[in-house]
């Protein structure tokens, strides 16, 4: 062979191992979404079935520890885990209030367990490019309870929010059939009956039925709130076409002009924050209500002090207990009604989807990690499995009729549903608790409502427009890295001056300013980082 025809050789010869090299490359990153077969999963594993796996197994857990019903190894909740699934869970346990900021800590050293609960969607960006977590949307084929409920909810384009640059999303999330409104307000309807006030069904009438009982009485500011008000404006801002207080999120869709706007710089925004200005300016809203703990609009309102607070199914509850004491049993009526309308109409603002779990990226080289996968398909989306970790064990914590109505045992209590019982579904027990329990029909979810909740429920579900479901913008590492650092400030401006506006401190008039200085702290480079990545999504779906 000629030197020259050695160097081609040696040229082709080279170029071919590159290209196998690749090839393989390119087969092992294809071939990684693929599930080994584990020997404890449950053969042709299928919607209707039951997990057990076929030898003991058990897998890491990370759990947010509430103080209300700290864990306790001993619970009913694990034994029946066991003793249905054959799956022992190994809990890390970590107190409610460092829960984020623990599970951060434990991701970036490598130690985190292989479930990851308790993960609100957004949650998951964080951890997406350092790859300790699993993109879960390639395995959703290996849990069918999870994908059936997608598919007869139509929750698809609900999903689509939690997908990546990458097109894949990386949490699984609690899903709702429908929107499950909480919050609202409560007032005195003894009150409003006393004085025939009509209770409101638009801001309008609330702030005229406000201005009444200030006629009335004028030593009594009627509205004080807690959570700084953060709830309220959250269940108000839909009716302003606008987003706020819990449900501030720095961007807003603007259909007509199909694009992202900067909230809190919208009309919409400017239109509420003028409402609740007025309100105080007028003494009708305890301007204490924007700073004061939860404890002091508590007890304004169960004391008579004011009329009116913001709450949901279990607050009410709680407040009634204590007036019960404070102004004597039946000395008093008390109601959550339905959210009144703003000027943007009856609409409602919520996700279907709420706080789910993470993989850790370590589960696919488990050799039981098809057996997860099934398990927690089971236990977090199944039927059987929600009904377990909602209500417990038949028999023994509940009881069912022929008509498939549930109800608590003798002794068992839960959410004043049986005030008799001695023992508590989550505290004694474990069930009910935040960490496994949530998503579902609307049927099950509605099942430990008490009749005074369900009224509410019909109601908001005859009055109420959804609002629209918004398009996803999954940013890139390095735009998610340089948005959180526009986003904090932007928001913290943003809160600051809605204080201010609120409060009678600044005047409405300064609205222009505060935009001025929205744009100083970088909105439009902000909501030009949104946009493109919104517009790049969209042309790649």
């Amino acid at each position: 062979m000629s030197k020259g025809n050695k160097k081609l050789f040696l040229l082709i010869a080279i170029i071919t191992l590159l290209g196998s090299l690749l090839a393989a490359c390119s087969g092992s990153k294809e071939s990684s979404t693929e599930v080994p077969k584990s020997k404890a999963a449950v053969d042709d594993y299928k919607v209707g079935s039951t997990f057990k796996a076929k030898e003991p197994l058990s897998f890491s857990f990370l759990y947010s520890d509430h103080p209300n019903y700290p864990l306790k190894k001993d619970w009913l909740l694990f034994e029946e885990i066991k003793k249905r699934t054959n799956i022992t869970l190994e809990p890390t346990i970590v107190p409610m209030s460092d829960y984020e900021q623990k599970r951060s800590l434990l991701m970036s050293s490598g130690n985190a367990p292989l479930i990851i609960p308790k993960t609100y969607p957004g949650q998951e960006a964080a951890f997406v490019s350092s790859g300790v977590i699993l993109p879960v949307s390639d395995y959703i084929d290996k849990m069918p309870h999870f994908k059936d409920f997608v598919e007869k909810n139509n929750l698809q384009p609900d999903l689509e929010t939690l997908k990546q640059e990458d097109g894949k999303f990386y949490v699984l999330p609690g899903m709702h059939e429908n929107i499950w409104p909480d919050y609202s307000f409560a007032v005195r309807t003894d009150i409003f009956e006393k004085n025939n006030i009509a209770i409101p069904t638009t801001l309008a009438e609330f702030k005229d039925a406000l201005k009444k009982l200030k006629e009335i009485y004028p030593d009594v500011t009627p509205y004080s709130d807690r959570w700084q008000m953060k709830a309220t404006m959250n269940f108000l801002a839909a009716g302003f076409g606008t987003k706020a207080g819990w449900g501030y999120n720095g961007v807003t869709f603007d259909e007509k002009k199909d694009e992202f706007v900067y909230t809190g710089a919208m009309d919409g925004y400017k239109d509420m924050v003028t409402y609740f200005s007025e309100l105080v300016e007028e003494g009708l809203l305890d301007k204490e209500s924007l700073t004061q703990d939860d404890q002091q609009a508590i007890t304004k309102f169960v004391t008579g002090k004011s009329f009116v607070i913001g709450t949901n199914a279990q607050e009410i509850i709680s407040m009634r207990k204590t007036m019960d004491t404070n102004l004597g049993a039946g000395n008093f009526k008390v109601q959550k009604i339905t959210v009144p309308g703003g000027p943007a109409g009856q609409f409602m603002a919520g996700s279907r989807l709420e706080n789910g779990m993470m993989i850790s990226s370590k589960a696919k080289e488990d050799p039981n990690f098809e057996a997860m996968l099934q398990f927690i398909d089971w236990l977090w989306y199944s039927p059987e499995g929600k009904e377990l970790t909602k209500w417990g064990v038949e028999g023994v914590t509940y009881t069912k009729d022929a008509n498939g109505k549930r109800t608590l045992t003798e002794d068992v209590n839960y959410v004043g549903l049986n005030p008799a019982g001695t023992k508590a579904l989550n505290v004694d027990y474990g069930f009910s608790g935040g960490v496994f329990s949530y998503g579902g029909n609307t049927e099950l979810l509605q099942s430990m409502f008490s009749e005074e909740e369900l009224v509410f429920q019909k109601a908001m579900a005859e009055v109420k427009e959804p609002v629209k479901t918004e398009p996803p913008y999954p940013l890139s590492s390095v735009d998610r890295e340089q948005a959180t650092l526009l986003s904090t400030p932007l928001k913290d401006l943003t809160d600051q001056n809605t204080l201010q506006f609120i409060s009678g401190t600044r005047p409405i008039s300064e609205w222009n300013k505060h935009v001025e200085e929205l744009k100083a702290k970088g909105m439009d480079k902000y909501l030009d980082l949104v946009n493109k990545s919104y517009k790049e999504f969209k042309k790649n779906k």
